[in-house]
């Protein structure tokens, strides 16, 4: 049982002996007996994934002129729902440039941005 929680990417100095006195204070393994490959559950690790690390970003328009814009363009981080949004006179690469240099600098680089279509 130990080796499973290790192999899962958890440590701590007692794990082997935390382990084993649970499985012997277990009164249904006590019953069972040895568990063997067949009876375990797959251990699969769970994605740890930080406020600003996933956005996701997209272009809305274009609408009518407004103060010499057409685009808007939004970034939402995944994980808090933070939204960012900038009204923009185009849609080309250096505008999006621009605007996500500004979101890094404030926020840092993320680890994936997703684009929707």
């Amino acid at each position: 049982m130990g080796r499973k929680v290790y192999e899962a990417g958890f440590y701590w100095p007692s794990i082997f002996k935390d382990a084993h006195r649970i499985y012997k204070s277990c009164d249904a393994c006590q019953r069972d007996g040895k568990i063997t490959k067949r009876d375990e559950m797959p251990q699969h690790s769970i994605q740890v994934c930080e406020v600003f690390d996933i956005w996701g970003i997209d272009f809305i328009g274009p609408y009518p002129k407004s103060h010499s814009n057409l685009y808007i363009h939004v970034a939402i981080d995944y994980v808090s729902k933070w939204a960012e949004a900038k009204a923009l006179p185009t849609n080309d690469a250096w505008v999006v440039i621009t605007f996500l240099k500004g979101i890094f600098a404030r926020f840092g680089t993320p680890y994936e941005m997703s684009r929707s279509y």
